[in-house]
C-alpha cells in the first residue's frame, strides 16, 4: 500500500474505503471486506450515521487498531468551540476509540464562518491534547482556506473535495498544496456523473475505457490511479466485495504523463455536489444523535 505523508509527518494510505451513504445495516459487512482486501483507511462522518458500524467492523476484523487510519467529520450542527468538543466525544463514543486518526469540518458554512472558526479552534484544542492524530477540513474553497488560515493556528492536513475526471478544482487543489493540505478526493471515480447533470457517466467515458483496455484494469482503476499519481488521497465508496477488492487493486500499473494529460483534459466546469456557498443551518442542519 502506498501512502502519503501529512503535513505534521502522519503518514496515511493512499486509497481508503468511504462510506457515505452506506445504509448502518450494510456498512459493517463493507468495512469488513474492506479491511480483508487490504484496506487500512476508512472514511466516516457524524453525518453519515454509520460510525457506530464502522468501529464495530473494525474490532470485529482482527487487524489491530494502530494498523487502520480512522477519519471522521463534524457537521456543521456541532460547529462553535464547545459544541466541537462535545461533537467530537459523541463520534469517539460511537466509534469505540480513545483517539481518532483525523477529525475534519465537513462544510465550510460560510453563511456562520464565526461557527466555523470556532470548530476549527476546538480541533486545534484536541490536536493538542493528542485525541486526534491530525486536523483538516472538506468542501472547503480557496477563499474559506484563506481566511481559515489566517484566523487559526494549525494548518489543515487534509481538504476533503469532489474531485473526478469530470470537476477537477484545480485552483483549490493548487491553494491547499501551496499551504502544505492534501487533497482528498471523494466520488474520485465520479459515482456522482452517474446521476447529475452530466454528458455521460465517467466510467463510459471512452479515454478511460481505452486507457483500461491498455492496462487490462476498469474505468474506475484509471481513475483511482490517475488521483494517486497526482497526488491525491482517494476514499472510492462501494459496497459490494468484488468492487471494493477492484478498486483496491491499482498498485501494480502506471499511466504515462500523456495518459495523465488526457484525463485532465477531461475537465467540463460541472460540479456534481451541492456548491459549498449553498450549505447553511437552515437548509441543512440537523441534530447528531447523541447515541
Amino acid at each position: 500500500m502506498q501512502s502519503f505523508t501529512l503535513n505534521n509527518g502522519l503518514p496515511i494510505p493512499a486509497l481508503g474505503l468511504g462510506v457515505f451513504q452506506t445504509p448502518p445495516d450494510e456498512t459493517t459487512a463493507a468495512v469488513a471486506s474492506a479491511l480483508d482486501a487490504g484496506y487500512r483507511h476508512i472514511d466516516t462522518a457524524a453525518a453519515y450515521g454509520n460510525e457506530r458500524e464502522v468501529g464495530d467492523a473494525i474490532r470485529a476484523s482482527g487487524v489491530p487498531r494502530d494498523e487502520v487510519f480512522l477519519e471522521t467529520k463534524i457537521w456543521i450542527s456541532d460547529y462553535g468551540y464547545d459544541e466541537t468538543l462535545h461533537g467530537f466525544e459523541k463520534s469517539a463514543a460511537k466509534l469505540g476509540v480513545d483517539r481518532i486518526d483525523l477529525l475534519i469540518l465537513h462544510q465550510a458554512l460560510p453563511s456562520d464562518f464565526e461557527k466555523t472558526i470556532g470548530a476549527y479552534t476546538a480541533l486545534e484544542k484536541l490536536y493538542a491534547d493528542g485525541v486526534v492524530g491530525a486536523i483538516g477540513v472538506s468542501n472547503f474553497m480557496v477563499a474559506h482556506l484563506d481566511e481559515l488560515l489566517e484566523r487559526t493556528t494549525v494548518v489543515p492536513a487534509v481538504n476533503q473535495i469532489e474531485v473526478h475526471p469530470y470537476f477537477q478544482q484545480r485552483e483549490v487543489q493548487e491553494r491547499g498544496a501551496a499551504a502544505g493540505i492534501l487533497t482528498q478526493a471523494w466520488s474520485p471515480i465520479g459515482g456522482i456523473t452517474s446521476y447529475r447533470d452530466y454528458a455521460r457517466s465517467a466510467f463510459e467515458e471512452p479515454v478511460l475505457l481505452a486507457l483500461g483496455e491498455k492496462y487490462g484494469k476498469s474505468a474506475a482503476q484509471v481513475m483511482l490511479r490517475w488521483h494517486i499519481q497526482e497526488g491525491r488521497q482517494v476514499i472510492p465508496k462501494s459496497t459490494k466485495p468484488a468492487r471494493i477488492a477492484e478498486n483496491f487493486d491499482v498498485f501494480d500499473f502506471e499511466l504515462t504523463d500523456a495518459e495523465l494529460a488526457s484525463i485532465d483534459a477531461l475537465e467540463t466546469g460541472v460540479r456534481g455536489g451541492p456548491a459549498p456557498e449553498a450549505i447553511t443551518l437552515e437548509a441543512f442542519g440537523r441534530p447528531i444523535p447523541e447515541a
